[in-house]
């Protein structure tokens, strides 16, 4: 049969015009057996690209920065059994940060499920708790709407990751071929538009403040709302938080920014999260690492406003005053509306009390030291690329610093696994973000232990050419886990100090990237700017850094936000 001339297509060539119709660009993947016709098809055409990664992790992870960096919906396709659960840290990854990814599984014969077949498990039993949805596909002719669906469930509403399960034979059989325009499931209807007489209530309560704050997470930067939301702070003259997630979607640069608030935050933003009378909480869901004990963050009565896509957020750990479930922008383009014209209250007190904790000056550090500091690599970094990277990070010490001296000013350029803190995410997410703005500036921000978690990518970026430049924080310890024992367990390292690294120079060069060892503060100036003047290589860039340097401020676990332990308390 000529299936040029006709719509009658297998499995295979399905998903794979399914992905053509989506727009797809990269597809993130390894093979296997369950999906080696979809593999074959792929071969086929040159719509789609594919990226093989070296582990089915790196796999998701990289559809993830892709995703994050560029507005779209990222995908992933692995094959069954220990592809899959290769791949089960990823998705969990994308899951509790909110980030649209299609990943498309393969699975054993539909006739040898349940049978303990070859590289069978139960891909829709292990990842019903970490995705948004996900789906077993038994039947071709349920194969194209299935992938309508998943793209459309990922990218709306509150996004996430959709899984497809598709078993080989599914693959292989074939059927007529329509890719629907549109998708209607009467379960899902996610609501856009926020509650008008709700947004009313919201507009008095930030006209009548007194001492007002602006608490915003990943929702805006997920939402593309960081326009309007610059645009209500201005309005409003009131001050600015992000959470770790919420980097950029508020200049750091601004005056008006205080700074990432929680754990790791600054003084001045927790003392005003705690201390202020009306709070405007927009996409973001006052986790545990942001206001600490809910109890202690209930003892200051405030009046708290909730704006978020996802109805389930709200007074799911603080109970609010004013909830209000919508899309983001369109909430605050309401709210705008309502505000214009209006003015409220003289807050120059407020801003007042906020210049006297600013005045402590909570990030400072030893700026003499003879050891590289890694906050001073930090700063570097951020002069020598003049904010303009695309940065992403691993998990620990390295991920609080990059997120407290990196002054981000825009949107979807910082790039890190936030709610699981996944040590292992940082290059892989890299070589999505660099793919998906190819030419830009692209730094991966890791230490010495979680770049070793998916250092098998370097193969990948070898091999796709992708010059990503690798700030690697060396201190010989798992930095964050050693604070913690030093500060809660008595100095007892236990299992906490890498012995037996690798020569990183020598490792980045023989996967064919250059490599430098950087042991003197004079040195990394210099260094970061050859390293970023080399457009079109890898660079790995190994700091020596200070063994005994903590994150400071810190909220221990258990305590409220304001009580923090800050350097001057050493």
């Amino acid at each position: 049969m000529d299936r040029a001339k006709t719509t009658t297509l297998t499995g295979a060539e399905i998903v794979v015009r399914c992905l053509q119709e989506e727009g797809v660009e990269y597809v993130f993947g390894y093979p296997g057996g369950a999906v080696l016709f979809i593999y074959d098809e792929l071969f086929k055409q040159d719509k789609v690209k594919h990226v093989l990664v070296r582990h089915e992790q790196g796999a998701v992870h990289a559809a993830d920065g892709y995703s994050r960096s560029s507005r779209k919906v990222g995908v992933a396709l692995v094959t069954s059994g220990p592809g899959v659960t290769n791949a089960v840290t990823g998705i969990a990854t994308a899951y509790m940060d909110s980030i649209p990814l299609v990943v498309i599984t393969g699975q054993v014969p539909t006739q040898a499920i349940g049978l303990d077949a070859f590289q069978e498990c139960d891909t829709v039993g292990i990842t019903r708790p970490i995705v948004k949805h996900n789906f077993l596909v038994k039947n071709v002719a349920d194969l194209a709407s299935t992938i309508k669906k998943a793209f459309h469930i990922a990218a709306t509403g509150r996004p996430g990751p959709v899984v497809v399960d598709i078993p080989k034979d599914v693959t292989q059989h074939a059927c007529e071929f329509h890719y629907p325009d549109t998708v209607h499931m009467r379960s899902y209807n996610p609501v856009r538009k926020g509650h008008a007489g709700q947004i009313k209530k919201a507009v008095q309560l930030l006209l009548d403040a007194e001492r007002p704050f602006v608490y915003t997470g990943g929702g805006v930067v997920l939402s593309d709302a960081s326009v309007e939301l610059r645009e209500l702070v201005k309005q409003l003259g009131f001050p600015c938080t992000n959470t770790l997630m919420g980097l950029g979607a508020y200049p750091a640069t601004d005056r008006q920014f205080l700074g990432m608030l929680g754990m790791h935050g600054t003084y001045e933003a927790n003392m005003a999260m705690q201390h202020c009378d009306v709070l405007l909480a927009i996409g973001a869901r006052f986790d545990d690492r942001v206001i600490g004990n809910p109890a202690h963050f209930a003892q200051n009565p405030r009046k708290i406003v909730h704006i978020d896509i996802d109805p389930s957020s709200i007074s799911k750990r603080v109970k609010v005053d004013v909830p209000i479930v919508g899309n983001i922008p369109d909430v605050l383009e309401d709210l705008l509306k309502l505000l214009k014209g209006s003015r409220g209250k003289d807050i120059s007190a407020w801003w007042k009390q906020i210049d006297g904790w600013r005045a402590k000056d909570c990030l400072r550090y030893d700026r003499k030291s003879p050891i590289i500091k890694p906050q001073f690599v930090l700063e570097k970094l951020y002069e020598v690329t003049r904010g303009e990277a695309f940065v992403t990070s691993d998990v620990g010490q390295h991920q609080m610093w990059a997120a407290q001296f990196y002054k981000f000013n825009e949107p979807r350029r910082w790039i890190n696994s936030g709610g699981l803190g996944t040590m292992g995410f940082g290059l892989p997410a890299a070589m999505g973000v660099q793919l998906a703005n190819r030419g830009a500036t692209v730094a991966c921000v890791t230490g010495e232990s979680s770049i070793q978690m998916c250092l098998q990518e370097l193969s990948t970026c070898k091999q796709y050419r992708l010059p990503i430049k690798i700030i690697n924080l060396n201190n010989k310890y798992m930095g964050m886990v050693r604070q913690w024992q030093e500060f809660f367990h008595g100095n007892r390292y236990s299992e906490s100090y890498m012995d037996a690294l690798p020569d990183f120079v020598k490792l980045a060069e023989g996967y064919g990237h250059r490599g430098v060892l950087v042991d003197k503060p004079g040195d990394v100036e210099p260094v970061l700017r050859e390293a970023f003047a080399a457009k079109n290589d890898l660079v790995f860039l190994d700091f020596i850094t200070d063994q005994k340097e903590n994150v400071y401020p810190m909220v221990p676990g258990g305590k409220g936000i304001t009580e923090m332990i800050l350097y001057e308390d050493l």
